[in-house]
């Protein structure tokens, strides 16, 4: 599989730069950066506005050398005919060669506040260069002010101001920018913030960087190594996937779960539980009986989803667990593990846990908190299980690996039954024989790319809220897109 797309913290990227300041000249890196970001505003300027002479860019410039991007970057701009009027909120402290840069390309200053927000209200662009990666807490009050009064479309340079670099976490007044151009890597906010990036645009300068602590799979890369039947493949080699889910009760997480594990492929899906009658309905190619001990061989368990938490659904999770096969864990299988940890903490076989922020919390005694990544894999390590933190940006965590992020790209997975198909497609990859960090990954990946297309599948090609049953319905399909994507 092609190696994952790095995001660097704040520290990282510094030593790097500090690295590359040894190998280059004086002021190359700034105006490198400079470069990649002015081209990124002038094809903005020619998107929005149909050109880029004539038009108007203002640049909000804090001190420090995210200030100096912006005012180098506007110097850039105004050689190519773009009015420029760089508002200083600390005139003190502007970063000198840029300012002088501006100034020799005929750049306007402003250091008035209400002069900036009327200045700012004409421009077809804000340039956000207010703080950087060593910035940590919001806006403070002079520039929440005046972005607050924006009604314009923000280039956010390297990082929305406002927004935290390494957690993503927004705690008062922030920058929400159209695009956000990074510089020299990736950072965790893009992955983790990424409503308040917009569309994201990476600008090489040259930086030798370590291996990153979060990563996310390619989704080309996910779609080459999807399983799919080969020459010698039966039912029985691709995998047969065990599900207990559901119960008289609750019977569609029993439709969901064993209907994804069906889409995603599984060579055959053995159904354990009482809603059997509302499965075969939906999915008569489900094998399905009532007990655990008479569903014969399968290569992975999905334990979880509308199963109850009874005593009958404690001793089949424990007689799950206690087999050498791999098995997700989700939702009433996690109430469960609430009250006894001790039945998953510490297996040997791989152990998938899916919780979401509320069943994080039940499971560890905590919230997840602002820093997700620090939280999910702390509870990896402490249980030594794999974990799959649910939201916008999916985290996967297990102790000793990269942990892996997966931005969904929108909210529309977001709706009951959800997870429980994502459980099913989970199972049907450790089935198949999928490392289970990968396996909750990828499937993490065609789960949002599924609720994405059956937003999109309406009359006319308007998004518009999704039921878990279409998403299920769409697997197929975003499994082709991503095949698609690798050829």
């Amino acid at each position: 599989m092609t190696q994952p797309r790095g995001y660097y913290t704040a520290d990282q990227v510094r030593l790097a730069e500090a690295e590359l300041f040894t190998r280059v000249p004086d002021g190359v890196p700034m105006r490198r950066a400079a470069y990649g970001l002015a081209t990124v505003v002038a094809a903005e300027l020619r998107a929005r506005s149909g050109g880029v002479a004539g038009r108007s860019v203002v640049l909000l410039v804090g001190s420090g050398d995210n200030g100096g991007d912006a005012l180098w970057a506007g110097s850039m701009l105004r050689r190519r005919g773009v009015a420029v009027t760089a508002v200083l909120l600390n005139p003190a402290r502007a970063h000198a060669a840029g300012l002088a840069a501006l100034r020799r390309t005929g750049g306007q200053l402003c250091i008035d506040p209400a002069a900036a927000v009327a200045e700012s209200a004409r421009a077809d662009l804000v340039v956000d260069g207010i703080v950087g990666i060593s910035g940590r807490g919001p806006l403070r009050p002079e520039a929440a002010r005046i972005v607050a009064e924006l009604n314009v479309p923000i280039v956010a340079a390297d990082l929305p101001s406002g927004v935290d670099p390494d957690t993503g976490a927004v705690t008062g007044p922030a920058v929400r920018a159209a695009v956000t151009v990074s510089f020299g890597a990736l950072k965790p906010v893009h992955a983790l913030a990424a409503p308040w990036c917009g569309r994201i645009e990476l600008v090489p300068i040259d930086l030798r960087l370590p291996a990153a602590g979060l990563a996310a799979l390619d989704p080309a890369a996910v779609g080459a190594d999807w399983p799919v039947p080969e020459a010698t493949d039966d039912k029985y080699s691709q995998g047969v996937t065990g599900v207990h889910a559901g119960s008289a009760t609750y019977p569609g997480a029993a439709v969901l779960c064993a209907g994804a594990a069906v889409a995603a492929t599984s060579g055959m899906v053995r159904y354990v539980g009482t809603a059997a009658s509302a499965v075969l309905a939906q999915h008569p190619e489900v094998i399905a009986v009532s007990d655990p001990a008479e569903v014969g061989r399968v290569q992975s368990w999905v334990f979880g989803p509308g199963s109850g938490t009874g005593r009958t659904a404690r001793d089949h999770l424990a007689a799950i667990l206690a087999t050498d096969l791999p098995v997700v864990v989700d939702a009433d299988g996690l109430t469960l593990l609430a009250s006894e940890p001790d039945l998953a903490r510490g297996r040997r076989a791989p152990t998938v846990l899916t919780p979401h922020a509320g069943e994080f919390r039940r499971l560890t005694g905590v919230e997840p908190g602002p820093d997700r990544v620090a939280a999910v894999r702390e509870f990896a390590e402490s249980w030594q299980v794999t974990v799959l933190l649910k939201g916008r940006a999916t985290l996967v965590a297990a102790p000793g690996r990269q942990v892996l992020v997966n931005e969904a790209g929108g909210s529309w997975a977001a709706t009951a039954g959800a997870g429980d198909v994502l459980s099913g497609v989970i199972g049907a990859l450790l089935a198949a024989g999928r490392d289970s960090v990968l396996a909750a990954a990828a499937a993490a990946r065609v789960h949002a790319l599924a609720a994405g297309l059956a937003a999109h599948d309406t009359p006319g090609g308007t998004a518009a809220p999704i039921s878990a049953s279409p998403l299920q319905r769409h697997l197929p399909a975003a499994i082709a897109t991503l095949r698609a994507s690798a050829a």
